[in-house]
């Protein structure tokens, strides 16, 4: 039997099929959003139909409620719904290939594993924002993403104080001790923190207030700082990283400055969670830019010098990967017979 995963990010679908232990990779494809996924996935899938003894899925944001793999339900879905609005980039995409797959296969048994799961550990301090008890008591507070990847970067350089950085179309730090992670970058939703392709990353509230008041509707202002903004926004020509280096090289001022904005705060990220930790001993760069941009690594290890001896490292993101763990090991738990 095997293990069908599917990761929606917030620019591609990643399918794989994983054995039933979850810890060999069988098949895996990748294509670009939703658009025509009948036409890509179903026929993708045929060949593993008849193997599939479970799913699993990636969540973005699981609120308060969902802390660990959860079956999917006829009461759990609802609740998943509900937590839409928290991340519109994600979960709402993250249903639709939920329903897709409840509509094909009804008796396979689906599990929502959650990004903001692996940052259940944060401490009090950390996640609360300083903002009136009322409102704290109501659910506002920092959830942290990314978690899927950062609980497998941390399972591949274990160590007493290691800083993940998830750098993709989204980008978040987290600081892990001792394989808890203690900090990270985002919140609320996925839009604090880091320069991102589209997203703006941390803002003044200040300045939301007084775009709200030059007439600009919420909707409006989640559709700037969500697509319209980060990397995007700042070189006025792209929000993907690999276009942006080239242009930058090649004299482009708007890709230059997004470079030197994104690099500026990429570094603040890495030395907030080097304090939060104590120091450092690792820092592995992950995603799609992380793992990848060479010149990249040698800037942040050149720049960051100061921070003494610390072991740099580039680790290839596989949420596909944590995620089959994860549900296999609930699984042999005992929870795997909840059906979709």
């Amino acid at each position: 039997m095997a293990i069908l995963v599917l990761n929606l990010g917030s620019s591609s679908l990643k399918a794989a099929v994983f054995d039933a232990s979850g810890t060999k990779r069988l098949w895996s494809a990748s294509h670009s959003g939703l658009s025509d996924l009948e036409a890509w996935l179903e026929p993708a899938l045929a060949p593993w139909w008849n193997q599939l003894s479970r799913a699993g899925h990636r969540v973005v944001h699981g609120g308060e409620r969902f802390r660990a793999p959860t079956p999917i339900t006829a009461s759990t879905l609802p609740e998943l719904e509900a937590l839409s609005p928290l991340a519109p980039l994600h979960n709402p995409p993250a249903l639709t290939v939920i329903r897709w797959l409840q509509q094909r296969r009804p008796d396979l048994p689906q599990w929502a594993c959650f990004d903001t799961a692996f940052h259940a550990t944060l401490p009090e301090a950390a996640y609360s924002y300083a903002i009136p008890q009322a409102l704290r008591q109501q659910g506002y507070r920092r959830f942290g993403f990314h978690g899927i990847n950062h609980q497998h970067v941390a399972e591949q350089a274990p160590g007493p104080r290691l800083i993940s950085v998830h750098l993709g179309a989204g980008c978040s730090v987290a600081a892990i001790a001792g394989g808890r992670c203690i900090d990270t970058s985002m919140g609320f939703t996925p839009m604090e923190g880091l320069v991102m392709a589209t997203r703006s990353g941390s803002i003044d509230p200040g300045l939301l207030l007084a775009l709200l008041q030059t007439g600009l509707d919420a909707s409006d202002l989640g559709e700037t700082l969500n697509h319209q903004s980060g990397l995007a926004g700042l070189s006025g020509l792209s929000g993907d990283w690999t276009e942006l280096r080239a242009a930058a090289a090649e004299g482009h001022n708007g890709a230059q400055f997004a470079v030197e904005v994104f690099m500026h705060r990429l570094k603040a990220g890495i030395a907030a969670m080097a304090a939060s930790l104590g120091g450092v001993d690792q820092i592995a760069l992950t995603g799609g830019i992380g793992a990848n941009d060479n010149q990249l690594l040698e800037q942040l290890q050149a720049e960051m010098r100061w921070m003494g001896s610390v072991q740099w490292l580039q680790i290839p993101a596989d949420e596909e990967g944590m995620i089959a763990r994860l549900i296999s090991d609930q699984a042999d738990q005992g929870f795997g017979a909840a059906g979709g």
